[in-house]
């Protein structure tokens, strides 16, 4: 006997809504010390468990966190910053840019001038050629 009920429930078609991304959890400074402090005020077996258990938080946190305590390196982000480094000679290259186009402008300045020059002398050695002729 068929029984379409049911064969036709467990093939139904997904839910086609798509589920937000998770965001990752971030923990300040000072819940990680209190945690740690908690955490380590613990002596009954399994209390540490529970007292993970009861936070969310995994084993793996402790250890990264109490290497960070050691360090005194703990703060709310242990990730390094992504991205371009930052170059420290930027500024410098930057400076002297500025100053190359400031010079390559007034050589094309200089260079219209000297352009300019040999053109009124040519123009006032011909009109002198000229004048010497007629004499």
């Amino acid at each position: 006997m068929f029984q379409g009920s049911k064969e036709i429930s467990r093939y139904q078609d997904p839910n086609p809504e798509v589920l937000p991304r998770a965001k990752r959890r971030q923990f300040s400074t000072a819940f990680k010390k209190h945690f740690l402090e908690e955490y380590n005020a613990c002596t009954e077996p399994g209390e540490k468990g529970a007292l993970l258990r009861k936070e969310g938080i995994y084993s793996s946190y402790i250890a990264t966190w109490k290497r960070q305590l050691e360090r005194d390196n703990l703060t709310g982000s242990t990730s390094t910053k992504r991205g371009p480094k930052e170059n420290p000679q930027r500024e410098e290259m930057e400076k002297l840019e500025k100053e190359n186009e400031r010079l390559r402008e007034r050589l094309r300045q200089f260079e219209l001038i000297i352009e300019a020059q040999k053109k009124i002398s040519q123009i006032l050695g011909m009109g002198a050629d000229e004048s010497d002729e007629k004499r």
